[in-house]
């Protein structure tokens, strides 16, 4: 018996987590490539002149089986993997490449796709059936389908070692996130009240002989960095932090970002690219690393120049102090967060008491209720892979749109970080096909877990993406939800962000989880007046991950030494001495680890370029639920996919382009 085989029975078609095995992957692909297989070489081998329903229909109608599989294998080797899993993961992943690689360099299909892409003008689509053609077919052309038999062969062997490279990286970086560090009573003496019990409640998880521990997961090691006093020791975390994938260990990703980028290179000459970061953007709103790195270089000199003043500053709090020393990266955020309390008269621990995990979620639900009509039920019967995880069954307008997963904690064997995964995307080819939606943090565990003010703005991040799976409301699967373009796909998400720190919202979730008593409105303004506090810096070490970003990929070069890279990248921007990248190369994940943000992680600039302008439609309506302005907020971004042109998505929202001075405003960055 292979529950990932069998029909499954649970409310919704849930997938049986709880009884799925590491065992039962490897036989559920061999069957799952094996049918998929076939399902194609019917389509390829059709002697039926090509048409949209028995090439294009029956194309997004294969590979269902193989689809849930993957799903499934990928949201537990994110959040529940082991050293057994992990090895499924090696062996599947180029297999899993292979099998791509063989369907979209299949000629024979690819020429039934091409010569409706040919005709389309004369096939009678509608606008999305259009949309779903050129979209498939644009996959399969930049997936090589046009090259020679050398090519295409040549790009299989890439692929196949691209994947296995990624595997490699992810791995490396979550065993060097599974350090622990033990703290004494004494290394902890002067953290604030919250950072203790948070340390106290990692060391009682990991079984540390020790009353207080520290991991090197960044909801960890931040709070340790913004209110441990031990100079010493906040150099040592983060040293350990920033060398993460860097070590003289089998864990040293250097190796693998050189082949990943080498590899890349060739892969868009390959494809007539001259650099891969041209090849990526051609299929984004930016289109040219040219437009990605102008957007880039506008925010720079603002942040750079701001980060500067914020360093005087903090510099000159060290020397008030007594401090005979320069300002270190791991003294940023301790000094910092000193100031802050100095000049606004609160830090973290004021707030975390009003910041209950469960009032942040029901927060972030009364929201999506408020602008889209959603209502969300606890289900108790939807199987699950782990005791921390919750299912909530979403409600539109009467009738179930989708389940919505949160698991929200840190633990052994789960990826650092927070994203929206998918168990089922929603389409409706066959009916409808309800959407089955993940959210993934990695807070600590505690009764109950009160979180920080940048904890609360991520649930509302990540539950943005997960709206924008659960409101999908496309025929397609290959359009549905958040298969849209890198720089667009950060819409939903940031946009959502904007209404946690409307007071109409924390007014009513905002509250002492002992008490019940609302956040007090002077709280809430010192809050409002710190909003743009450091954001020199939290700009600048974005902005830096950017810039070596785009770097990394816009170069052809022999040898790709990623560390030497980094440091020029850094160098020809002037980066400050006293900030890093906010992502380091060596677990970068975002551009190593997957495909999706490589040469993209300038995506969260510019999608945050959309965002700000965006919501400043509800401003001008003056009111933050405006019906009419989340009417089409709903129509034009978050339910219709990959169905239309993206800019002019956001156009039929906006009624406009967007404009550059909401997203300097946004950060506090306005010229004087």
């Amino acid at each position: 018996m292979n529950p990932l085989l069998e029909e499954w029975g649970a409310p919704f078609g849930a997938p049986p987590l709880d009884r799925i095995r590491t065992e039962h992957f490897a036989p559920a692909y061999v069957r799952a490539f094996a049918d998929h297989d076939g399902e194609i070489a019917r389509i390829a081998e059709n002697k039926t002149a090509p048409d949209f329903t028995n090439t294009i229909i029956a194309f997004e109608k294969a590979g269902r089986l193989l689809a849930r599989v993957d799903a499934v294998f990928s949201v537990l080797t994110g959040s529940a993997t082991n050293d057994a899993l992990q090895l499924v993961e090696r062996e599947m992943a180029p297999r899993l490449s292979a099998h791509r690689n063989a369907i979209y360099l299949n000629p024979g299909l690819f020429a039934r796709i091409d010569a409706l892409w040919q005709r389309r003008t004369a096939l009678g689509l509608d606008a999305e059936e259009l949309k779903v053609l050129e979209r498939i077919h644009l996959d399969f052309v930049r997936a090589g389908a046009r090259l020679s038999p050398e090519g295409r062969a040549r790009m299989d062997r890439i692929n196949q070692r691209l994947a296995t490279l990624a595997t490699e990286f992810s791995q490396n970086v979550l065993a060097e996130e599974e350090y622990v560090e033990p703290l004494s009573a004494a290394e902890a003496e002067g953290a604030p009240p919250s950072l203790r019990e948070a340390m106290a409640a990692t060391a009682k998880e990991r079984k540390v002989d020790a009353p207080y521990a520290v991991t090197l997961s960044r909801s960890s090691v931040e709070p340790f960095l913004q209110g441990i006093p031990d100079r010493a020791l906040r150099e040592k975390l983060f040293k350990a932090w920033v060398a993460r994938g860097d070590n003289p260990n089998a864990h040293n990703n250097r190796a693998v970002i050189a082949e990943t980028l080498k590899l890349r290179a060739e892969k868009a000459t390959l494809l007539g690219y001259e650099t891969y970061a041209d090849y990526k953007l051609a299929d984004t709103m930016a289109q040219t690393p040219g437009r990605a790195r102008t957007l880039l270089e506008q925010v720079w000199a603002p942040a750079v120049k701001r980060a500067e003043e914020e360093r005087e500053a903090l510099q000159a709090l060290v020397a008030e102090e007594g401090g005979n020393f320069k300002l270190a990266p791991w003294d940023w955020r301790y000094y910092a967060e000193k100031l802050r309390q100095r000049r606004y008269e609160f830090d973290e621990d004021a707030l975390k008491p009003y910041l209950a995990l469960d009032n942040v979620i029901a927060a972030a639900f009364d929201t999506a209720s408020r602008l889209f009509g959603l209502s969300f039920h606890q289900r108790r019967d939807i199987p699950l892979y782990h005791p921390d995880v919750r299912v909530w069954e979403v409600r539109r307008e009467g009738q179930t749109t989708g389940l919505f997963y949160g698991d929200y904690f840190a633990r052994p064997g789960k990826q650092g970080g927070a994203w929206m995964s998918s168990l089922r995307d929603q389409e409706k080819l066959d009916g409808d096909v309800l959407p089955l939606i993940l959210n993934n943090c990695n807070f600590v565990r505690a009764e109950p877990a009160l979180i920080s003010f940048d904890d609360a703005r991520t649930v509302f991040h990540e539950f943005g993406h997960a709206l924008h799976g659960l409101l999908s409301n496309v025929r397609f699967p290959r359009l549905s939800g958040t298969n849209v373009a890198q720089d667009f796909v950060e819409l939903p998400s940031q946009i959502f962000e904007h209404w946690l720190e409307e007071p109409q919202v924390m007014a009513r979730f905002a509250r002492h989880h002992e008490t019940g008593e609302p956040m007090p409105r002077a709280l809430r303004d010192k809050l409002t007046a710190a909003r743009h506090f450091n954001q020199g810096f939290a700009t600048v070490e974005f902005l830096a991950s950017a810039f070596v970003d785009m770097d990394f990929h816009s170069q052809a070069l022999e040898n790709y030494a990623p560390i030497s890279l980094q440091k020029a990248a850094l160098a020809g921007i002037g980066m400050p001495d006293e900030i890093v990248p906010r992502h380091g190369a060596a677990h970068f994940e975002h551009i190593f680890a997957q495909e999706a943000y490589s040469a993209g992680y300038y995506s969260y600039l510019w999608s945050e370029l959309l965002d700000a302008d965006g919501f400043g439609a509800f401003i001008e309506a003056e009111d933050p639920f405006a019906p009419e302005v989340a009417k089409r907020l709903y129509d034009h971004i978050y339910s219709r996919g990959g169905t239309r042109d993206f800019a002019q998505a956001y156009r039929d929202f906006r009624g406009r382009d967007p404009q550059m001075k909401a997203l300097l405003k946004g950060r506090g960055l306005e010229s004087d």
